[in-house]
């Protein structure tokens, strides 16, 4: 039985992110078709998350945006799903967020002179 080539869409975001990203031997990318259309599944080491997502998720839109001009081009419905690794700190960071939130609102009011006091102990 011949071997199943990648298709355009899973081979431009194979090449895409292994452009960015430092590890390019543990990227990995599933592709997936159903009644919804095609699922591109996007692995990547845990230390290139940052530039796969880029700031405020701007290189994984943008990569988004191309992909749903490939499967406009091939009457398809392309998406990406950009799966996060094992050891990712992604998750702590919204705890991290709520945590500063309650302590902002606990503290009482201070001066910034107050404040620059308090750091120099």
């Amino acid at each position: 039985m011949a071997e199943e080539r990648p298709s355009h869409d899973q081979e431009f975001v194979e090449y895409v992110v292994k452009s960015i990203v430092d590890h390019p031997d543990d990227v990995k990318v599933n592709r997936t078709v159903d009644e919804m259309g095609v699922l591109l599944t996007l692995t990547v080491s845990p230390d290139d998350m940052g530039q796969v997502i880029g700031r405020q998720g701007a290189t994984a839109k943008s990569v988004r945006t191309l992909l749903r001009v490939i499967g406009a081009k091939n009457n398809a419905r392309v998406n990406l799903k950009i799966n996060e690794p094992e050891g990712s700190d992604r998750g702590s960071a919204p705890a991290e967020a709520t945590k500063t939130e309650e302590v902002s609102e606990e503290a009482p009011t201070q001066s910034v002179e107050e404040a620059i006091d308090d750091l120099n102990l």
